[in-house]
């Protein structure tokens, strides 16, 4: 007859390993069936969840899409000059050749006085005053960009003697640049207080599910149960409803964008220009979903720590 199959100490070392892979598989299963046996209460704490979510993330991307759309726009660090009428296309030229050749200039474009009549026909609400007009009333117009100091640039192309009027709006930028870093601060305050807010929901849910079998865990804990095994499905519980939230916080943030994105269309054309929001992309988020199952993890990790400690069994 064969010989029967020994107890190797692989064998026997292997089997710790699969009883604990094993109780996590099956902790996954069994927490996810939980949330589906109350659907109610279940959608209750993540709606409560997904919205607290959803407000710091949405003030996030409107700062990340201005701040963008600030970024974007080269026209904010441009300076207008507009040159005198009586200086003609050769003097204007060669006043744009000096200054390509300076080193807090990064560009000159040189538009003439047909080109800027030409564009203003082309935005449709001056076309028929530009027809009733017997000559071009517009100067030649210098349009650069800065190459260094915006503001020291300005001031030295104000003593030309050609300019006429230099027009330069950084004002508005500086403005802009402050309410984002204040922005930034509100976001971060608001994330911090509504994430706790998220933590002690969950845990609250998980609590109510420990009180619910209070009298389960102590037998296991007079059987000998490791904190971690009776931790571990309250755990996964935790992380499920963190990671379900996640995912309808970010449903709740397409659909707010899908619902934003005509009407936004519609005011940057009537300004002549394009913008579309843009929304978190991959790395984004696998973030905001792994930061929501931290956070369910993590509260329900607080509130099954404290039973434990609360009802660990003590030698008498």
């Amino acid at each position: 007859m064969p010989e029967a199959p020994r107890n190797t100490p692989a064998r026997a070392a292997a089997s710790p390993v699969g009883t604990w892979a094993d109780h996590h598989a099956y902790s996954v299963v069994a927490s996810l069936g939980r949330l589906f046996h109350r659907p109610w209460s279940t959608a209750l704490t993540i709606g409560v969840m997904a919205v607290a979510l959803a407000l710091p993330l949405g003030l996030w991307l409107v700062l990340d899409n201005l701040a963008r759309l600030g970024g974007s726009i080269d026209a904010s660090r441009e300076i207008s000059v507009f040159l005198d009428q009586d200086v003609d296309a050769v003097r204007a030229e060669a006043l744009a050749g000096e200054l390509r050749g300076r080193a807090d200039v990064g560009s000159v474009v040189h538009r003439t006085p047909d080109e800027g009549l030409a564009e203003l026909r082309e935005r449709g609400q001056f076309g028929d005053a530009i027809d009733t007009l017997d000559a071009n009333p517009l100067p030649h117009v210098l349009i650069l960009t800065p190459g260094g100091d915006e503001l020291m640039l300005a001031e030295s192309l104000r003593a030309l003697p050609e300019a006429d009027l230099v027009q330069h709006d950084i004002e508005w930028r500086h403005r802009l640049d402050g309410w984002l870093r204040f922005g930034g601060r509100v976001v971060w305050v608001l994330g911090a207080l509504l994430g706790l807010g998220a933590l002690l929901v969950v845990g609250n849910t998980v609590r109510l599910d420990i009180q619910s079998r209070r009298e389960e865990l102590g037998v296991l804990q007079l059987l000998g149960a490791t904190d971690g095994f009776i931790r571990r499905p309250f755990l996964y519980l935790g992380a499920w409803y963190g990671l379900t939230a996640g995912a309808v916080a970010l449903a709740l943030l397409a659909g707010a964008a899908f619902a934003l994105q005509a009407p936004l269309a519609e005011l940057a054309a009537s300004y002549g220009a394009g913008f579309a929001l843009r929304g978190f992309g991959p790395v984004g988020l696998a973030a905001v979903l792994g930061g929501a199952t931290a956070l369910g993890w993590i509260g329900a990790g607080f509130v099954t720590g404290h039973f434990l400690r609360q009802t660990r069994p003590t030698d008498t």
